[in-house]
């Protein structure tokens, strides 16, 4: 993002803020950008802000991951230990990105060039940059193996090493198996072909979203009776909502091209609710119903026919079993009934989990993700072991909106550690999730383990608004940028 672009974003802040009767630092700490707002405003509170005291504390810290989580803890560290020993273990030359991005460009909104950084443009100062994977570990001996071979020792470890798309799990997709946000995405690709079955969970694919939603888009307006279709698995998945701001963001482009009554937009869900927090599902369901979209619960994809463009769901609900004289009740049973649909255009939200190399070790669990106290973010078991992000076992968490605040607890506590001191900072649990509902309207989600809103400012959380469209597209990009892989926001 050029000055000029920047500084007209801004004018567009400032101008809807006055609307609404608040300043653009109110705005910026309404969206859960913090001081942010200060660095991208010039103003010299930034430092004073942000700026931890400097430790004195020595050892040696390897962190698993070089993208935004790992990059913005390292950046963190670096400016808060006065004698950093960092190294950073990532294999790819373009680790970091804004993911959020990835579905303003699967709506056209973005190129993929935009969300994109090159991962050697934002290594701190001091930090060692290491171009290989962590392929062993050894909690006991405080040691991981390379891919190339090399053993690698440390005092601290940070495990920032994300999430794996699980599209294997999917019949019908088996050989693209294990798949990635960045990266090489030619299975997925190949798999995909031109059949309409698209998914924003990699950069590629996202770029392929937008010319696969076009030609859906075309059909409708030729006058074909067209179905999209969107799905949402039964697994943990980064950003939960990211599967409805694309649905969302089709619909937008459908009614902007006149061609939305000549489509029906279907969303499948494996749980029973559009949103955890009850405030949120509630809107949600008014804007699905307002704009005619459909939805099923309990649905899980389990297959796809690419080449006859049918969708196969597990179907499930619950019905009376037979009476417990011990207990005095009914047992439930769980009915499963599979459920073909045709589609013209398909979502894929794919099963997600954490990279087997980690989840099958010893630093890894039962359910593959990291264990850690989602508090303090220390292992359960290895007290010099530290992790965040989507491969943390931390509910909830699984946004870029955690990691800005879990990035500060964990160096918080890491210090400590190294310090020989309790660990006292906390990660509450709040996550922010700027929703998509329509192409220049957004409702910003902000909550914690309550599972109640915990807006920033005293406005109506669940009501879309053109301001947050305007820090989503415009504030958020930079903020990443400049902010968060600085070590600062």
């Amino acid at each position: 993002m050029s000055k000029n672009e920047l500084d007209k974003a801004l004018e567009l802040v400032d101008a809807e803020a006055k609307k609404i009767g608040i300043s653009r630092r109110e705005a910026f700490k309404l969206a859960g950008l913090g001081s942010a707002a200060y660095l991208m405003g010039g103003t010299s509170e930034s430092q004073a802000a942000t700026v931890a005291q400097a430790s004195e504390a020595k050892g040696k810290i390897l962190i698993i991951g070089g993208g935004l989580a790992g990059m913005s803890t390292a950046a963190r560290l670096a400016t808060t230990l006065t004698s950093p020993d960092i190294t950073v273990i990532e294999p790819l030359s373009k680790s970091v990105s804004y993911q959020a991005g990835t579905t303003l460009v699967a709506g056209g909104i973005y190129e993929k060039s935009d969300i994109l950084y090159n991962t050697k443009d934002f290594l701190p100062a001091g930090v060692k940059l290491i171009k290989d994977s962590a392929v062993e570990f050894n909690p006991d001996a405080n040691k991981v193996v390379l891919g190339s071979g090399e053993t690698l020792s440390y005092d601290f470890l940070v495990i920032a090493a994300g999430i794996t798309l699980d599209f294997g799990k999917i019949k019908g997709l088996e050989e693209v198996g294990d798949a990635y946000t960045a990266g090489d995405s030619s299975k997925i690709l190949k798999a995909f072909g031109d059949s309409g079955i698209t998914s924003i969970y990699n950069t590629d694919t996202a770029e392929a979203t937008w010319i696969q939603m076009q030609k859906f888009i075309q059909k409708a307006k030729n006058g074909e009776k067209v179905k999209g279709i969107f799905t949402h698995p039964s697994t943990a998945i980064k950003c939960g909502g990211a599967p409805k701001k694309i649905m969302n963001l089709t619909h937008s482009r459908l009614v902007e091209a006149g061609a939305r009554d000549n489509a029906e937009l279907r969303y499948y869900v494996n749980g029973s609710n559009m949103f955890g927090v009850k405030e949120y599902h509630d809107a949600i369901l008014k804007q699905f119903e307002v704009r005619n979209l459909k939805w099923n619960y309990k649905h899980n994809l389990t297959a796809v026919d690419i080449k006859n463009k049918t969708a196969f769901f597990d179907k499930r609900w619950d019905e009376k079993g037979p009476y417990d004289e011990d207990l005095e009740e009914y047992s439930t049973i769980t009915k499963h009934q599979e459920v073909e649909v045709p589609f013209d255009f398909m979502h894929i939200t794919p099963p997600m989990k954490a990279p087997d190399v980690i989840a099958k070790s010893a630093v890894g669990s039962g359910k593959g993700w990291v264990p850690v106290n989602k508090e303090t973010l220390q292992h359960v078991k290895y007290k010099n072991i530290f992790s965040l992000g989507d491969i943390a076992a931390v509910p909830m968490g699984k946004t870029g909106g955690s990691v800005r605040k879990q990035y500060k607890v964990l160096v918080d506590n890491l210090i400590s550690a190294m310090e020989g001191k309790e660990l006292t900072a906390k990660y509450g649990g709040y996550t922010v999730c700027p929703l998509i509902t329509d192409i220049g309207k957004v409702m910003l989600a902000e909550f914690d383990w309550t599972k109640k809103p915990t807006p920033s400012f005293p406005l109506d959380p669940t009501e879309e608004r053109y301001i947050w469209w305007l820090l989503k597209v415009y504030m958020l990009k930079p903020m990443t940028q400049y902010g968060m892989l600085s070590g600062k926001a």
